[in-house]
């Protein structure tokens, strides 16, 4: 792979999570922001088609250490390897991706006498997050343990497992877990229950602080944004008698201001505005109760906002 590496220096390399739960969302992003590309099977490196890129498949726990360390130039992972990691003082955080939110937290099980963190300080806590949960503990154990606790050498014991963290309870390998929690499904079915968030995830874009060609991370980054604000807002179009346009253009502003067009029919106008996806139906009521028609939506797939 480094011979393939080697030989792509006249393109940006860019650091695309190889499997797990981020990456079909990555790939749904690089395509509406027509990046084109064909992955051979087994491959990791493709080249892009309408653009001088390579994308770089990679695990994506090692992807900020790549683009800190300059071996690719950006890359799409999530906010709590970027803090495993310690890498945050070498990158550049780029955008907010709005996929892949989850939150990093302390779980116990659901049966056990521990009810909140205080009570796991100086015991065993398995996890895949050796780094973010060692500095969580450590500032516990300094507040909770006391003195002589402290000149004996007792601390809360961090252990590290790759896999299945929420097993670890139930086998007996820990008293807590600290690990990622998304919709709360997982954690119920194992038992355990949640005491404290360490930190909120999701997933970005980044760029080493010196990438090979900036003008192209900005014309990239132009694009995902683009297709990240569209995925935010779909675009509302209706007819409103004239004299009620004041009242609707209230309703619906627009990101700068509405789209106004006169219609044949005297005292009618046309309006077109972007509107925020998750308040759609509430908007589309409030137009029909001051007597707005024809009221109708269009997704967006791209946007320059």
């Amino acid at each position: 792979m480094a011979d393939v590496i080697n030989s792509l220096s006249d393109r940006l390399l860019f650091g695309i999570p190889k499997k797990g739960r981020l990456h079909e969302h990555c790939l749904s992003l690089l395509s509406g922001a027509d990046i084109n590309f064909h992955r051979h099977n087994r491959l990791d490196i493709a080249l892009v088609q309408n653009l001088p890129i390579a994308l770089v498949f990679l695990p994506a726990a090692d992807i900020p250490k790549y683009v800190a360390d300059g071996n690719v130039d950006l890359g799409m992972t999530g906010q709590d390897m970027i803090l495993e990691s310690q890498v945050g003082d070498r990158i550049e955080q780029l955008l907010e991706l709005g996929f892949g939110k989850c939150k990093l937290e302390v779980q116990v099980p659901v049966r056990s006498n521990i009810k909140n963190v205080e009570d796991l300080v100086g015991k065993r806590i398995v996890t895949s997050f050796v780094v973010l949960a060692g500095v969580y503990f450590e500032e516990l154990d300094k507040k909770y343990l006391s003195d002589d606790q402290k000149k004996e050498g007792k601390k809360t014991k961090i252990e590290y497992v790759s896999g299945s963290v929420e097993a670890a309870c139930a086998l007996g390998l820990a008293d807590g877990i600290v690990d990622l929690v998304e919709s709360g499904e997982t954690m119920r079915a194992a038992g355990l229950q949640s005491i404290a968030v360490v930190c909120s995830s999701q997933a970005i874009l980044f760029r080493n602080k010196n990438p090979s060609n900036p003008s192209l991370v900005s014309k990239l980054t132009s694009r995902i944004r683009g297709v990240v604000a569209a995925q935010k807002y779909v675009l509302l179009n209706y007819n409103i008698q004239r004299h009620s346009l004041g009242e609707a253009t209230k309703i619906t502003p627009g990101r700068q201001a509405p789209t106004i067009s006169p219609l044949e029919k005297d005292g009618w106008v046309e309006v077109q505005s972007m509107v925020c996806k998750n308040n759609v139906a509430e908007i589309m009521d409030q137009l029909e109760e001051i007597g707005a028609k024809d009221i109708l939506i269009f997704n967006i797939n791209n946007c320059r906002v």
